[in-house]
């Protein structure tokens, strides 16, 4: 046989190229046809049907209205608070907040999930069995209700007002020109292992120290929320005090602290080695000083931000245990419940909550030359201390 000549042969293995392209064109246009296909069917077989639409915005929309609109007794247990003040909260979040409905998801709704998942602690994918909504939904509005309570922050905080002169309150008219009371609590959080030892408390907890002021009817004036646990409560003080926006002391005004607080302008603290906690003056057992006397009225009026931070962690279970959010996260998510504890004493006459807590916990632009802005032990406030505690002592009687 002749042998084919070398132009024959490049003829053929280019013909055999072009076969081979056409081949591998065909299969591969083949191979996503029957891809495309598949996933066609796939996506069928997963969406629902507008049967099973149907069902679930009924489901939703049932369980939605079983919280907020059947009765006040379900509507406190599960998010904490009466229709009325669900509803007015709503309202402010809408107007002052900026929340804004989606085509999907209401104002109710979002607000609905915010406080359940506060008052709860559940995960997400609870809430999603309950709501019958994407994790991803429920994370979206949870942070969207954050952001819209800090926008109107300024509505929920107490403003303080002095004791007057005239004060008939049992526990506070010997404390004129008196504000509150302040006091630091540990709130667990989840940090980095490599933050732990910064936030590990005495208790061997990984928490924050989180400064609370608040007023004789136990409302919040100020919080300041992520130092970390090992921090001393006077520390967390100063810095609260020094901030630009922090808390502020008119001069001639003060709050109540306990012994762990240095005794200085601005801030009341009880006499060292003396009797002081209220649990000491029970089984009958009366002040024989003037010293013991002032501690234990002291003692009366400053327990009031104990049984705060009391019902501020029955009320919130996201603030009993470690939250499953980052600490930045949950340094807003403590302000807000601080928040939440004002407007709700604030809108509701009667709180079951605090009725059952009750039990349990009796243990910006001014000028700053008016306010306190150091934390210092005073021999001059420390006088001052001593003749209030002997003229109480002098008017016990009459009293």
């Amino acid at each position: 046989m002749a042998r084919l000549s070398l132009s024959t042969k490049k003829k053929l293995h280019a013909a055999l190229n072009v076969l081979i392209v056409y081949l591998r064109t065909i299969f591969v246009a083949c191979a996503t046809s029957c891809f495309y296909s598949w996933y066609r069917f796939q996506k069928r077989l997963r969406s629902p049907s507008p049967c099973q639409t149907v069902i679930r915005v009924y489901k939703q929309l049932e369980y939605l209205h079983g919280l907020i609109y059947e009765s006040d007794v379900t509507c406190i247990a599960e998010l904490r608070m009466d229709r009325r003040s669900f509803h007015r909260l709503c309202q402010v979040l809408v107007t002052r907040g900026q929340l804004r409905a989606t085509r999907n998801v209401s104002i109710e709704e979002m607000v609905a999930f915010f406080l359940y998942i506060i008052a709860h602690h559940l995960k997400n994918r609870t809430i999603n069995h309950h709501f019958r909504r994407s994790g991803r939904t429920i994370s979206k509005y949870f942070h969207e209700c954050i952001k819209a309570m800090i926008r109107c922050q300024k509505d929920f905080w107490q403003a303080p007002e002095p004791i007057p002169e005239n004060s008939t309150d049992t526990k506070w008219k010997w404390f004129k020109n008196c504000l509150g009371a302040l006091d630091g609590t540990p709130v667990k959080v989840h940090v980095p292992e490599c933050d732990k030892p910064k936030y590990r408390t005495r208790k061997n907890e990984i928490a924050t120290n989180v400064l609370g002021v608040c007023t004789p009817d136990m409302q919040f004036i100020y919080v300041l929320p992520g130092w970390e646990g090992f921090a001393h409560d006077g520390r967390v003080l100063r810095d609260a005090v020094t901030r630009r926006n922090g808390l502020k002391v008119p001069n001639g005004c003060y709050y109540l602290v306990d012994g762990g607080y240095t005794n200085g302008k601005g801030f009341l603290a009880p006499y060292r080695r003396t009797r002081y906690h209220l649990n000491e003056w029970r089984d009958g057992y009366r002040p024989t000083t003037p010293a013991e006397f002032f501690n234990m009225k002291h003692s009366s009026a400053r327990n009031v931000i104990e049984r705060c931070f009391g019902l501020l962690k029955m009320r919130w279970g996201i603030l009993r245990s470690p939250s499953y959010y980052d600490i930045r996260t949950h340094r807003r998510i403590i302000s807000v419940c601080c928040m939440l504890h004002n407007f709700i004493r604030r809108e509701m006459v009667v709180d079951p909550i605090e009725a059952d807590a009750d039990g349990q916990f009796q243990d910006g632009n001014s000028d700053a030359n008016n306010y306190i802005t150091t934390v210092e032990s005073s021999d001059e406030w420390t006088a001052w201390r001593d003749n209030l505690a002997q003229e109480m002592w002098n008017n016990r009687a009459v009293h």
